[in-house]
């Protein structure tokens, strides 16, 4: 657990980071230096107490779980798939909007076995599935979920949506909508205990930066 007089967040890198950054500005809180051009994890910023840890994205709802963060910001395909008894989501930052979808070549039917679906949200499709009350076979992958339905390793893929255009280049279309997703702010339970006031406080100055926005 850090340390009670300070505030370490977890940025998710990437698109993420790049969208919270400005939120933070508007709550008063500056890195002393740029994420992307310091080669440090560990930022300070221009309040002496709050300092930022740069982190891949899947890892933020670990660190903020473990107390190595007090707060982090993580997407909600991220959160959907963590273990995550020891944080809570507090708001909705609306920043790097995208959908969860089912995706696959028009009209994709499983020939004698099984839906077969290609995913890195294992979790999630198979709450979504079974849902539905359908046994599919949920095959895990990391990238390039698109070439699974193109060399018959699935039949479909749940993946994060965008644009379309990635689908589009590859003959495939949106079939099925699972959650919309969007970054969220987390907090260790431990933590918010602990920091009540300096946690509400800033939490208050996001709500105000994502409504100014909205």
């Amino acid at each position: 657990m850090t340390h009670a007089n300070t505030l370490t967040i977890a940025l998710s890198k990437g698109r993420i980071l790049k969208e919270t950054l400005p939120l933070l500005e508007t709550a008063g809180i500056v890195p002393l230096e740029h994420p992307d051009k310091s080669r440090k994890l560990i930022l300070d910023t221009n309040l002496p107490h709050v300092k930022l840890l740069a982190v891949r994205a899947t890892d933020a709802p670990t660190y903020v779980n473990y107390g190595a963060a007090d707060m982090g910001v993580a997407g909600k395909d991220v959160l959907m798939e963590a273990d995550g008894d020891n944080l809570y989501e507090l708001l909705d930052l609306k920043i790097a909007p995208c959908r969860l979808m089912v995706a696959g070549p028009q009209g994709a039917q499983p020939a004698g076995h099984r839906l077969r679906v290609a995913t890195k949200y294992v979790r999630s499709a198979r709450q979504y599935f079974a849902a539905k009350g359908e046994q599919v076979e949920l095959i895990k992958l990391y990238g390039s979920m698109e070439l699974a339905p193109l060399v018959g390793l699935s039949d479909v893929i749940v993946d994060l949506v965008d644009t379309g255009n990635t689908l589009k280049a590859n003959g495939l279309v949106p079939l099925e909508h699972i959650a919309e997703i969007s970054s969220r702010l987390i907090v260790n339970q431990h933590a918010y205990k602990l920091k009540h006031h300096i946690i509400v406080d800033l939490v208050q100055q996001l709500q105000q930066a994502v409504n100014d926005n909205g």
